[in-house]
């Protein structure tokens, strides 16, 4: 079976969602946060949960385009680009607009919201979401603080704000994965995030703890083996061997799963050693 999509209870690439689905709220409150894959086999879709508490036991085959999904079945795809072919590739176009509308017609005329988002130690960022998915965007990044600091009428104002505030030289519009794994297991500099919000008048202001309780930063790896410690964002925590690790979920899609766990050396945090 194919890993196909991911899915956690903020974050979402299912099979059949694209990068701002209508997704209804959320809960905000704090803790641990579930989640899953899922998977492909003969066209079937099915759901692999990955809660925290799991079991993973799964080796990782080869890898190719996940394909697409039709109507709630899995189609194929053999081409060796992953995770998707150009024919399969799903680009949100909504993601780089600064403002000049990228689609045929314009059709962002709900109110957006503008936030700040701190990501550990000291990243900060600027961005733009629908104003009722304010909290789900914030977690599903795996921001660490964040504040609401204006509301627009519609899309298109709130992008040309962004991007001249990205612009700048302190505050960032996009945050790679890997920059926040570093933060992994780290606090915010509350210095230069106060300093940042006092530039503001925020209309309201967010903390959150994913419930991961990290002593360290994780060890960054691609498998699918362990015990589930939890998510951030789109980031899959576990734990396995004395060590835990942190896989970023989107480097799974692709991948075939199988049966056979492989016993081959993976990199080990310091606690593993009692360090």
């Amino acid at each position: 079976m194919q890993v196909v999509g991911y899915e956690t209870d903020v974050a979402s690439d299912s099979p059949d969602a694209d990068g701002d689905s209508e997704r209804g709220p959320i809960a905000e409150a704090d803790g641990p946060i579930g989640g899953g894959l899922y998977v492909a086999s003969g066209g079937a879709v099915d759901f692999v949960d990955a809660s925290p508490g799991t079991e993973l036991a799964f080796g990782l085959g080869e890898r190719r385009c996940a394909g697409t999904v039709h109507e709630g079945d899995h189609v194929a795809c053999d081409a060796p680009t992953a995770p998707y072919c150009d024919d399969h590739s799903r680009v949100w176009v909504c993601a780089r607009c600064t403002g000049t509308c990228l689609k045929d017609e314009m059709d962002c005329h709900e109110t957006h919201a503008m936030y700040l988002a701190a990501f550990a130690p000291d990243v900060l960022k600027v961005g733009v979401t629908k104003e009722w998915r304010l909290g789900t965007r914030l977690r599903e990044q795996g921001a660490d603080r964040a504040a609401h600091i204006r509301t627009f009428p519609n899309g298109r104002i709130a992008r040309e704000v962004e991007a001249e505030l990205a612009a700048g030289d302190d505050l960032v519009d996009r945050v790679r994965v890997p920059t926040k794994l570093d933060g992994f297991g780290r606090a915010v500099d509350e210095a230069a995030w106060g300093a940042l919000l006092d530039r503001f008048d925020p209309i309201e202001r967010f903390a959150f703890d994913y419930g991961l309780d990290l002593d360290e930063r994780p060890v960054a790896e691609t498998m699918a083996a362990g015990t589930v410690r939890g998510w951030k964002g789109r980031v899959l925590v576990l734990d396995r061997g004395g060590s835990t690790y942190a896989v970023d979920a989107r480097d799974l899609v692709g991948y075939e799963l199988t049966d056979a766990v492989p016993e081959r050396e993976l990199q080990s945090s310091l606690g593993a050693f009692g360090g």
